[in-house]
C-alpha cells in the first residue's frame, strides 16, 4: 500500500506546484483592482468597514455544478475568480505594528481537491499573483480578530440564502454566517445596502482606459460573429446553428463565452423580447434576430442584428427595419455628457411613435408601446446590465460610460394592424462609448444599414464550406 500511495501522493505535489501554463496575457492587472480598491475606500465614511462575498456555485446537475461565475463586484476589486470568498476593506488603518486596510479570505489550498476541480490560488498565490498583502484561508475567519460593532457603518450587499453548505465554515455559507454571528445582524440594513450600491454603481459606470481595451475587444469580436451569420444564413440553417456559429467565434477569439443567454429568434419568435430557446429547426424565409454578445475576461458585448434569411428584406421588413434605424440614428444624436438617460428613450419613442402611425400601424401616437415595450438603454460592463445611478442628477450621460441604444418594434401575430406586418421582430442594438460633446459607436464594423447587410448575405462564409456527415 506504501508503494502505491509514494506516487500519487508525488503526483499530487507536481500538480499542486505546477502554474498554468499560455494564459492569456490581457487579464486585468492587479494595479487595476488595487487602484479600484482605492477607489471604493475613497468614497467610504469615516469608521466603516465593506465587505464583498464570491458568488454562490450553483448545481447543473445532480453532483455537477455551472461553470463559476464571479460576483463581478469582487471581481472588479480583486481579480480573484474562485468561489468561497469575501473581502474586507477599510476606511482607515487596522491594527497595531504591521497596519492593514483591507483582507481577502480566499479558499485553502487542497492537492486532491485541485486533482477533480481545477486549480486555487490559495493564501500564497492570491498574495503573489493578486497583490492582496493580507490573506488567510476562509478558515480563519470565524476567530479573526475584527469586532464589526465598533465601526460606524458596515457595508454590504444583499445576503444571499439560496445556497448550499459544506459544513465547513470555510465555505460561503460559512462565511456569511459568521459574518452575521460576528457582527450581531439579525436584518439587513438597508441604508447598507443602499451605500454599497451607490459606491459600486459610482465606480463601474465609468469606464476607465484598462476597462474600454477589453470592452473594445468583446464589442468587436461580437461584431465579427454576427458579421459571420449574416454571411452564413439561409432558410434552411436552424437558430440554433445560427447561435453556434456566434459561440465559435466568441471562442476563437479568446472570449470566455456569452455575457448572457443568447437570444437568436427567427419571424414570430423574434418578437419574444427574451427569447432563449433558440430550437426552430428552420428560420425560413423569415427575419432572424440576434441578441448575442461575448464576454471577454469578464466583460460583457451587447449586440443585436436583425438580417433576412434569404439575404433580402421585403417591403415591410425594410419600413419596419428603416423606423427602428431611424430611431437608434436620433437617439445617437444626442448621446454626449449631460443628456438625461431618460431622454434617450423619449428620443426612440418619439421616432417610433411617429413612424408607425405614418405606416398606419398604430392610430394614436400613444399605441408606441404596444410595439415597443421595453426601454431604450442600459449601461454596459462586467455584467449586461451594469451598474450605474439611475435616480437625480446622476442620471446624465458622463463622460466614459458605455451604454446600448436598443430601440426596436415587435409585431406578433394578431396584433391590431394590417397582418401583412405580422411576425415582424426588428431591434438593431449597439454599444456607445460616451464622449464630452458625442459619442463613439463601438459596434461599428457590424453593419446596421438594411442595404449593407444585404451586401454582406451575398457573400460567402467559411461555415458555408464545411462539410458534415449525415446522422
Amino acid at each position: 500500500m506504501k508503494r502505491l500511495l509514494l506516487p500519487f501522493l508525488f503526483l499530487l505535489s507536481v500538480f499542486q506546484i505546477h502554474a498554468q501554463e499560455n494564459l492569456p496575457a490581457d487579464y486585468l492587472s492587479k494595479e487595476f483592482h488595487k487602484g479600484r480598491r482605492e477607489a471604493f475606500r475613497a468614497l467610504m465614511p469615516a469608521n466603516s468597514v465593506a465587505l464583498v462575498f464570491s458568488y454562490p456555485e450553483r448545481v447543473f446537475s445532480k453532483d455537477i455544478n455551472y461553470n463559476f461565475h464571479q460576483n463581478p463586484d469582487l471581481y472588479y476589486l480583486t481579480g480573484y475568480k474562485e468561489p468561497d470568498a469575501v473581502l474586507l476593506i477599510f476606511k482607515e488603518a487596522q491594527g497595531s505594528g504591521e497596519t492593514y486596510n483591507e483582507v481577502l479570505f480566499v479558499r485553502e489550498k487542497n492537492a486532491a481537491r485541485e486533482m477533480w476541480t481545477g486549480r486555487r490560488l490559495g493564501v500564497d498565490g492570491t498574495k503573489s499573483q493578486l497583490g492582496i498583502a493580507t490573506a488567510y484561508n476562509g478558515n480563519a475567519f470565524k476567530d479573526f480578530d475584527i469586532d464589526f460593532k465598533k465601526f460606524d457603518k458596515i457595508i454590504y450587499d444583499k445576503i444571499p440564502t439560496d445556497i448550499g453548505s459544506d459544513k465547513s465554515e470555510s465555505d460561503l455559507s460559512g462565511l456569511l454566517q459568521n459574518f452575521k454571528t460576528k457582527a450581531g445582524i439579525t436584518k439587513e440594513d438597508e441604508s447598507s445596502l443602499e451605500l454599497f450600491r451607490t459606491i459600486t454603481s459610482t465606480l463601474r459606470e465609468i469606464k476607465t482606459p484598462e476597462e474600454l481595451v477589453l470592452m473594445r475587444k468583446t464589442v468587436k469580436l461580437s461584431c465579427m460573429a454576427h458579421n459571420e451569420v449574416m454571411k452564413a444564413v439561409g432558410p434552411d440553417m436552424s437558430e440554433n446553428e445560427a447561435d453556434g456559429i456566434h459561440a465559435y467565434i466568441h471562442r476563437k477569439y479568446g472570449a470566455e463565452g456569452e455575457g448572457y443567454p443568447p437570444i437568436v429568434g427567427a419571424g414570430a419568435n423574434g418578437c419574444i423580447l427574451h427569447y432563449g430557446e433558440n430550437n426552430s429547426t428552420k428560420i425560413d424565409n423569415q427575419l432572424l434576430l440576434m441578441d448575442v454578445g461575448s464576454e471577454y475576461h469578464g466583460y460583457s458585448a451587447d449586440v443585436t442584428r436583425t438580417i433576412p434569411a434569404n439575404g433580402k428584406f421585403t417591403a415591410e421588413q425594410k419600413a419596419i427595419y428603416q423606423l427602428v434605424y431611424d430611431a437608434q440614428e436620433a437617439v445617437f444624436a444626442i448621446c454626449k455628457e449631460g443628456t438625461p438617460l431618460l431622454e434617450l428613450n423619449n428620443k426612440a419613442k418619439e421616432v417610433l411613435a411617429n413612424g408607425l402611425l405614418k405606416l398606419g400601424i398604430i392610430k394614436d401616437l400613444k399605441e408606441v408601446s404596444l410595439y415597443y415595450p421595453h426601454s431604450c438603454s442600459h449601461f454596459l460592463g462586467l455584467d449586461v446590465h451594469d451598474k450605474g445611478n439611475f435616480k437625480g442628477p446622476q442620471s446624465l450621460l458622463k463622460e466614459n460610460m458605455i451604454i446600448t441604444v436598443e430601440p426596436g418594434i415587435y409585431i406578433s401575430a394578431n396584433s391590431k394592424c394590417d397582418k401583412k406586418w405580422w411576425n415582424i421582430g426588428v431591434r438593431i442594438e449597439d454599444d456607445i462609448l460616451i464622449k464630452k460633446d458625442s459619442c463613439e459607436n463601438l459596434s461599428v464594423d457590424s453593419p446596421r444599414k438594411w442595404d449593407e447587410i444585404e451586401a454582406l448575405a451575398r457573400q460567402k462564409s467559411t461555415f458555408n464550406e464545411m462539410k458534415f456527415p449525415k446522422i
